[in-house]
């Protein structure tokens, strides 16, 4: 990996779930000079390996702290990630797919800001993306924004002053965009997990709505995906 080590600054605290996004996201956090306490969570989703995937970045990136916390969502059900429900393979449609985790991302930013709170910090880091994605209601910029707000109002740093700043680099790139980065950054992508259905032997998929916009992604960047798929 490329040297993007640059003087230490303040803390931000960065949701590493251990996707292509997130990793790209932390990296790009570490160039800007933040301090990066990455934030796992396991919410007892179907595709554990990107749990592994995280850990092996938190470590390869060097953060000050990798902290994983355990939320129950299989409980709560409603998607194919958390629930017995077939991860949809016929490509990426216009409706948002059963593979939407219910307020996932409202709940983690929540998580987020509340380690961001401990550590001093009022920097947050997430991989959401608005142009090639699922439709997710949580990755758009109005969510992002109307969140900052929420984060202002809820929190003590925010009662007395301190404005917190929700931090989306890769809002409005593609794929391919991201693709770029993530080779610009000397990052190896393999390193990444974004299957939502991997084989029995660890590969990905390839069919899922989040391989396919990987693999159009790298493809349209002309750049080699190094991670190993099934289709």
């Amino acid at each position: 990996m490329a040297d993007i080590q640059q003087p230490k600054q303040s803390p931000a605290v960065v949701l590493l779930s251990g996707g292509l996004d997130s990793m790209v996201t932390a990296a790009l956090a570490i160039e800007q000079g933040f301090t990066v306490h990455a934030v796992t969570i396991d919410y007892g989703q179907r595709h554990r390996r990107e749990l592994a995937a995280a850990s092996a970045i938190a470590e390869k990136l060097g953060v000050e702290r990798h902290l994983r916390l355990e939320l129950d969502m299989r409980s709560i059900g409603g998607s194919a990630l958390t629930d017995e429900i077939d991860v949809p393979k016929s490509g990426v449609g216009g409706a948002i797919p059963v593979t939407y985790v219910p307020a996932r991302n409202l709940v983690f930013l929540s998580l987020c800001v509340a380690a961001a709170e401990a550590a001093g910090s009022t920097d947050v880091f997430i991989g959401v993306n608005a142009l090639d994605y699922s439709g997710y209601p949580d990755c758009r910029p109005e969510f992002i924004a109307s969140f900052m707000k929420t984060a202002q109002l809820g929190t003590k740093s925010g009662v007395e002053g301190g404005a917190f700043t929700v931090h989306a680099p890769l809002q409005h790139m593609t794929k391919a965009d991201i693709a770029r980065e993530c080779d610009r950054l000397g990052l190896d992508p393999s390193m990444s997990w974004s299957c939502y259905d991997p084989g029995e032997a660890g590969q990905a998929c390839g069919l899922c709505d989040s391989c396919r916009l990987r693999k159009k992604g790298f493809a349209e960047a002309r750049l080699v995906d190094s991670t190993p798929y099934v289709a």
